[in-house]
């Protein structure tokens, strides 16, 4: 589990780190604050936990930025006691809100908790993904665009799901035929291409074009 740290006070974000790498707990924790939603949304951690009062930002208005574009949970940590305070924390979006100093058995306890809660959350989040307004579910082997299904066989499925996993980049033929067909002796670099082809034309039929880009040399890409 893999926990980001937003607090601007040195020693408290080395006791916390090291308190949740003593956890087994993988810890990123940046120094500087200014693009927060944009660290997390590339590190993309279980948990955030999350000051309040930093330099030049607000932490309520940290967590607004990151509900916008992602579910992740995020828990307060701050020396702010007053009620007030509290539901805005909650209302912001907040998971829990814990005040300083605080107590590192119930600190544990409470991320604990909020991860155990929101793990079903990130089960159904992980069969399906969404990009460019397409959304590949894979439970059911389907692709849902523009609100139509487009059924899925399971190596068609297979291939989006590597290139809805790796989107905004090329994804080489190599790594795609060695996705698809594992270990098996795989014979005939070509049928990859068809299996491409199959996927663009059941977009087509329903005047979705250009979904999957090619670039000669390079590979696939959503």
């Amino acid at each position: 589990m893999h926990i980001f740290v937003v607090e601007d006070e040195p020693v408290i974000r080395r006791e916390l780190k090291i308190l949740l790498e003593n956890a087994l707990y993988q810890v990123t924790a940046p120094e500087s604050f200014d693009e927060v939603p944009n660290q997390v949304q590339q590190v993309r951690p279980d948990l955030v936990l999350l000051d309040v009062n930093l330099p030049g930002a607000s932490g309520f208005d940290i967590c607004t930025r990151l509900r916008a574009q992602m579910e992740v949970p995020v828990i307060f940590l701050t020396s702010r006691t007053d009620a007030m305070d509290e539901l805005t924390g909650i209302l912001k979006g907040g998971d829990d809100y814990i005040t300083k100093p605080y107590q590192a058995p119930l600190l544990l306890a409470r991320i604990g908790a909020v991860l155990k809660r929101t793990a079903g959350i990130k089960e159904k989040e992980a069969v399906r993904l969404s990009h460019k307004g397409a959304v590949l579910d894979i439970s059911s082997c389907s692709l849902f665009v523009q609100g139509q299904d487009i059924g899925l066989t399971k190596n068609e499925m297979k291939l989006l799901h590597l290139l809805f996993l790796r989107a905004g980049e090329f994804v080489p033929r190599m790594d795609l035929i060695e996705y698809l067909w594992e270990n098996q002796i795989f014979i005939d670099d070509n049928t990859l291409s068809v299996h491409v082809a199959r996927i663009r034309e059941k977009m087509r039929t329903i005047g979705v074009w250009d979904f999957i880009e090619t670039k000669r040399g390079m590979g696939y890409r959503v």
